[in-house]
């Protein structure tokens, strides 16, 4: 296994990490603007990789849209503008978000800490804990690190449904060519009752 960064957010940082989501969201759903992260808090600084989960609060709760990356190359606070304006378009795998679901998003923000190339993902990797990367050939995909817990998966069942995610076959993790990355990240979203910001 070969280790990479480490980011650590204070419950303060996680909360202005899902406030800046939201406001990126809204920036860009109602005037097509990219917000400005403007001055930041010294975490913000940092360069490391984030993601943004919208759900809908209505009926099921269906994903509106996730989207991010855990490369470095940017600092943490664009990462997160990024990630939110990516999560509320179309190129996310859905339908744009539109400005009459505002109120009724959950935002949550995974900031990335750690990433781990692993040789053996069914042992190294911890369920609620870490988000996974596939990439085979010239395919990648990634799941959010709260998804198998959400929906009950083994860790097996989370390797092969982000292969299916990028078109691969469930099995494709197992494959030599393959490489998989554990993400492990911290994780703050809104209360499904509109309430305050909770760290998962």
């Amino acid at each position: 296994m070969s280790q990479a960064r480490a980011v650590q957010l204070s419950y303060q940082d996680g909360v202005r990490a899902v406030e800046l989501a939201r406001e990126s969201v809204a920036a860009f759903v109602r005037r097509g603007q990219r917000e400005d992260p403007g001055s930041m808090r010294d975490a913000f600084y940092n360069r490391t990789g984030a993601f943004v989960r919208l759900k809908s609060t209505r009926g099921r709760g269906r994903l509106r849209g996730c989207a991010g990356s855990y490369s470095a190359d940017e600092q943490l606070g664009h990462a997160i503008v990024d990630a939110a304006i990516g999560a509320a378009s179309k190129d996310s795998g859905g339908s744009e978000v539109e400005s009459g679901e505002l109120d009724t998003l959950q935002v949550s923000v995974c900031v990335v800490e750690d990433v781990t190339l692993t040789d053996d993902p069914v042992a190294d990797l911890e369920l609620g804990r870490h988000g996974v990367a596939v990439d085979y050939r010239d395919q990648h995909g990634w799941l959010y690190p709260t998804v198998p817990v959400e929906n009950g998966w083994s860790t097996e069942q989370f390797l092969s449904r982000t292969c299916r995610k990028c078109g691969l076959s469930p099995l494709a993790w197992q494959e030599d060519e393959a490489v998989v990355t554990l993400i492990d990240g911290q994780v703050y979203r809104e209360r499904p009752d509109g309430g305050s910001v909770e760290e998962l």
